[in-house]
């Protein structure tokens, strides 16, 4: 493998694993707090759909990006309704999500557009364009180090370096601030919180605001960024994929970006090495298309060691009187 090769590669694994670095944030946001999502999947597809729709009638990427945002939103408030207000079991709400959005998707993209469950393609200004950094054009000859950055550093969409930057925001706000003290309580002892004068509800409903606007840029990016349009069940396990990244970095916001970077590794190694010829025997594509789900499952069993997640988590929170 050459480096250019290498590069290519690499590069291909920030944009696959960008949707999964904005999906395993949200719901570190929310599972820290003591609220399983489940409904990731879900929320990425509903705003991916919305994103794409808006965008192709509008013409503006923005406005889809909002869209999408607020159609996340709208699901992260009934996932809360559901789990938090009226104490439902937290899972079987996730999994509510996933099917409302899987369904309504589809039959909302066919009434409106009338093209099998999709929307139009994007072009122009309804799509995120890549973004060359400064001096990129320029040092793209010096040896190792242009085309590190002209390939890989550069060239983005605004969406990926956002999702890249959350990482150490995440990271602040979880660990150097009161709101994020606050937050990491409640999922470990919100009978402590609620002690101390803190609406253990209030935060909660924040920590699951916060996963429905990341789970919205998230199916925003795969709509009008990776894509350019929605298509029927795009996610295509994202969501869970995000969520087994989420256990495999054990809660922990660096972790996230190492674990979802190494499933976008995989699923870049899929896509660009298919019907591998090894002399007597051909490694067929459908084996290389099922390698990142194969690998997630062998990791998850194999290597994660023990993860144990906020004590709190998946209980409702029954205010003693």
């Amino acid at each position: 493998m050459d480096y250019m090769t290498l590069l290519l590669i690499l590069d291909s694994t920030v944009r696959l694993g960008t949707p999964l670095l904005l999906a395993c944030l949200a719901g570190l946001f929310s599972e820290r707090a003591g609220i399983f999502d489940i409904g990731l999947e879900g929320k990425m597809l509903a705003a991916a759909f919305f994103s794409g729709a808006v965008a192709a009638v509008s013409g503006s990427v923005w406005l889809g990006l909002l869209a999408g945002i607020g159609a996340s939103l709208v699901l992260s408030a009934l996932h809360g309704l559901a789990s938090i207000t009226f104490r439902g079991n937290q899972l079987i709400s996730g999994v509510a999500v996933n099917f409302l959005a899987a369904g309504m998707t589809v039959v909302i993209a066919q009434d409106w557009f009338h093209q099998g469950g999709r929307t139009p393609s994007l072009m122009g200004g309804g799509r995120f364009t890549p973004i060359t950094l400064p001096f990129a054009e320029t040092l793209q000859d010096v040896p190792v180090i242009g085309p590190l950055y002209y390939h890989l550093i550069s060239g983005h969409t605004a969406l990926v370096y956002l999702a890249f930057a959350c990482v150490p925001a995440t990271w602040w706000l979880l660990y150097r601030t009161r709101f994020g003290l606050r937050l990491r309580a409640v999922g470990e002892n919100p009978a402590a919180v609620d002690t101390a004068g803190v609406s253990v509800v209030g935060l909660r409903y924040a920590a699951v605001a916060i996963c429905g606007i990341l789970c919205g840029i998230a199916g925003a990016y795969l709509a009008t960024a990776l894509q350019a349009g929605f298509v029927k069940d795009m996610t295509a396990g994202r969501g869970y994929i995000a969520l087994a990244a989420l256990i495999f970095a054990k809660w922990r916001p660096w972790y996230a970006l190492s674990a979802t970077m190494l499933f976008g590794l995989l699923q870049a190694v899929a896509l660009r090495y298919q019907n591998i010829d090894l002399g007597s025997f051909t490694i067929p594509v459908q084996v290389m298309d099922a390698l990142p789900y194969i690998l997630t499952v062998v990791i998850l069993a194999g290597f994660v060691g023990k993860a144990i997640p906020p004590r709190a988590g998946g209980e409702p929170y029954i205010k003693e009187r």
